[in-house]
């Protein structure tokens, strides 16, 4: 049998320890192809790999002092093949907004256990946004949202159940299949059924979108 492909990825993060860490926890299909601990580092080893994720820490010496947001600034003209997921203790606000207008994809605490990071890495390599679910009200403000007309939205909630909201709401919040299954006491496969439904109904591709249509009607 053939091994699954494996998802490239550098690790950025001011701490040795921290980086030896993750680098253990992460399931073997995850190839760490190189770390660097400050800014200048860390644009130049993600320049040389060109890694399909950069899991990046927020807060990181030199360079010209913006930390991640600017590891993702400079290196914006490799954004369509390479994503950015912060992984930082930080849950302060100001933090997820600046990455996230930066251009980063996701947001998650360093609280998450491993299986749980490889799975964000995943997510993220494929397209979708990620985030801690408790930092998903942040996301309002890094997409500069302002309220959609109350007709408008509620038209196109009656597009979907009850429980198709439910799932949606949650989903667009960050939560995996397998949260959303254990929140609402369903199996995962209901889960993906009721995704796939709430996507085709909202005429929209991937979780990503989701979280901007969400985002925009104020539903997180």
């Amino acid at each position: 049998m053939s091994s699954a492909p494996q998802t490239t990825a550098v690790l950025v993060d001011d701490h040795d320890m921290f980086r030896a860490g993750v680098r253990a926890s992460l399931d073997a299909h995850v190839q760490v192809v190189g770390e660097a601990a400050d800014v200048d580092a860390a644009v130049a080893v993600i320049r040389e790999t060109m890694p399909a994720v950069v899991l990046l820490d927020v807060h990181l010496p030199g360079g010209g002092g913006g930390g991640g947001a600017e590891v993702i600034t400079r290196c914006a003209d490799l954004l369509a093949g390479t994503r950015f997921l912060a992984l930082s203790v930080s849950d302060a606000a100001e933090d997820v907004v600046a990455v996230i207008r930066a251009g980063a994809r996701g947001y998650v605490t360093k609280a998450i256990s491993g299986q749980e990071l490889g799975d964000a890495i995943d997510r993220v390599s494929g397209g979708d946004a990620v985030f801690s679910p408790r930092l998903a009200g942040f996301v309002l403000d890094s997409f500069g949202t302002q309220a959609a007309d109350v007709a408008v939205a509620d038209d196109e909630l009656d597009r979907l159940s009850a429980r198709e909201q439910e799932v949606m709401r949650l989903i667009a919040r960050g939560y995996s299949y397998r949260e959303v299954a254990s929140e609402l006491f369903i199996s995962i496969k209901t889960v993906e059924t009721h995704v796939s439904a709430v996507l085709r109904k909202l005429q929209l591709s991937s979780r990503h979108e989701l979280t901007r249509w969400a985002a925009a009607r104020r539903l997180l």
